[in-house]
């Protein structure tokens, strides 16, 4: 029996002018998904062009995509970087289920049993897609465009409504209501914590970031301090402060690929930019080439990368993989790094970090290595050192940050925290310098 074949195919637009790029397609071969993507020839004349995805050439024509294992996504890479994170994954598989459970109660049509990487990628809202790509039907509405006319990013003052959403979630107690209120608002920049997009005070898009039933630590506030000691350590970061709603401490991270005027940035993961499996073990060495090669100031982002290994390592920050990293785009097919992002202390865990140092070492757990490894980011051991003692002094003086007002930690929080911060590798960036 000839299994059933289906394709799907959307507009693929750039920025918030929604300039023509190309076509999506999604096919579907019985339980096989592939996709194919081709550039309109308007966008291959253009005196703008650029490869919208390192591995999407300038070219005529459909370049085909499947995927290389289980765990790997099958859309070219600066569309799977767009791709809701776990969390979003998990509120639109629920809502599916829900709306499958209520259509079969009322004798209406029933949606399809499995959902598949196409309504993944269509499930989050146009208005806070990571980056500059924009999915539109042939009708011309923009993917997804949130049901009835309603609003899809909730403002600030909704936060307790999304708190009170999300913990019903996470105790598989929502309701039609908590996953309509969800669905679309998800986030890809993430994994599988509570989060969602919303709008600050001032209208401009930021993540919200909520403790989980689960966390034993102030986990948001772990993470507002981490970025803020990361720009006193001379690291360029996204915004962020905890905003409290009725006693719970919220991380409110603010969106590094907007302007003001509504503008969006072209994003990519530096995953992404590496063409890597997400089965394969990726190192820091790997993307300073993609900075050499890519980067519209490598010796800038070169220093800029070495700088957030270094704190990386001294604050414990052990879930920095290459999905952590990410680049925006410059002009003409350069990028920059992008602002550093989802850094989190870890004091229960060992000072080993995910991404290897190189491909020879292994996983970053030296300062000592990584000091060794300064000249492959075009570093003199005299502006490595001066950078470690920049990094560390900062790192130093975490306990007075960790009180100040936008992070708000109590006593009991640094008593906490301590392990991440003071440790054998912070004693040894000391001892170094």
């Amino acid at each position: 029996m000839k299994r059933p074949i289906s394709q799907q195919s959307v507009q693929v637009a750039l920025g918030q002018a929604a300039l023509p790029v190309g076509v999506l397609t999604f096919n579907k071969d019985g339980a096989r998904e592939s996709s194919t993507f081709a550039y309109h020839e308007a966008w291959l004349r253009s005196a703008d062009r650029f490869e919208i995805s390192p591995d999407l050439q300038l070219v005529q024509g459909q370049q085909f995509r499947k995927a290389p294992s289980r765990d790997d996504s099958i859309f070219p890479f600066a569309f799977a970087d767009t791709e809701p994170d776990g969390w979003g994954c998990r509120v639109i598989a629920r809502d599916h289920a829900r709306r499958r459970k209520s259509a079969q109660e009322k004798g209406r049509d029933v949606p399809h049993a499995g959902l598949t990487e196409m309504d993944y990628l269509l499930g989050v809202d146009d208005l806070s897609r990571i980056g500059a790509l924009r999915l539109a039907d042939e009708a011309g509405n923009y993917l997804r465009s949130i049901e009835d006319g309603g609003r899809g990013t909730p403002p600030l003052l909704e936060l307790g409504h999304l708190i009170g959403a999300t913990r019903a979630v996470e105790m598989n107690r929502e309701t039609a209501a908590d996953l309509k209120y969800l669905r679309g608002r998800g986030t890809s920049l993430g994994g599988m914590r509570p989060k969602c997009t919303i709008l600050d005070e001032d209208g401009q898009l930021a993540i919200g970031k909520f403790p989980s039933i689960n966390d034993d630590r102030s986990v948001t506030r772990g993470e507002v301090l981490a970025l803020h000691l990361a720009a006193a350590a001379g690291i360029t970061v996204a915004q962020s402060r905890i905003v409290m709603s009725e006693e719970i401490p919220v991380a409110l991270v603010r969106r590094f690929d907007r302007v003001t005027n509504g503008g969006r940035i072209p994003y990519l993961s530096a995953g992404s930019m590496l063409q890597a499996s997400r089965q394969e073990e990726h190192a820091y060495t790997q993307i300073a080439d993609c900075i050499i090669a890519r980067c519209a100031d490598p010796k800038r982002d070169l220093e800029e990368l070495w700088r957030r290994l270094v704190f990386n390592l001294l604050i414990t920050n052990v879930d920095d993989h290459v999905q952590n990293h990410g680049f925006l785009h410059v002009e003409h097919g350069l990028w920059r790094l992008a602002p550093a992002f989802d850094i989190n202390p870890f004091p229960d865990k060992d000072p080993e970090l995910k991404l290897w140092l190189n491909e020879d070492y292994g996983p970053v757990d030296s300062i000592e290595a990584v000091m060794n490894e300064a000249r492959y980011f075009r570093l003199s051991a005299d502006e490595a050192k001066r950078i470690l003692g920049e990094v560390r002094n900062a790192v130093g003086d975490w306990k007075r940050v960790a009180k100040s007002a936008p992070v708000g930690m109590t006593d009991d929080d640094l008593d906490a925290f301590q392990p991440a911060f003071e440790n054998g590798q912070t004693e040894a960036a000391a001892a170094l310098l």
